[in-house]
């Protein structure tokens, strides 16, 4: 859950930008129009939830592990912040 209000303002922004677009497809579907239209409206609103998704779950992870205690391993090749990076980075992947 982002913290920050920043963060808050960023995942509130996505949140209405999503409301937007499903009160788009909803007017579509009303007015009955073309199918590849709907399909795409619906494609669009998946990529923001996914995005929005991948937002929070980022926010939580650096929260919850970006600041590890400290402590001195000779065979870790990455540091904690490089391997939280990573991490985040093979879910934004998979997500979006």
């Amino acid at each position: 859950m982002p913290h920050s209000p920043a963060e808050l303002k960023r995942v509130l922004t996505r949140v209405r930008r999503i409301r937007g677009q499903t009160e788009a497809l909803e007017r579509s579907l009303e007015q009955q129009a073309a199918c590849g239209s709907v399909l795409q409206q619906i494609a669009a609103i998946r990529g923001a939830v996914n995005g929005l998704m991948a937002q929070v779950l980022e926010s939580h992870l650096r929260e919850s592990f970006g600041n590890p205690p400290q402590k001195a391993q000779a065979t870790q090749h990455a540091s904690p912040q490089q391997a939280l990076d990573e991490v985040v980075s093979l879910l934004r992947s998979y997500m979006t």
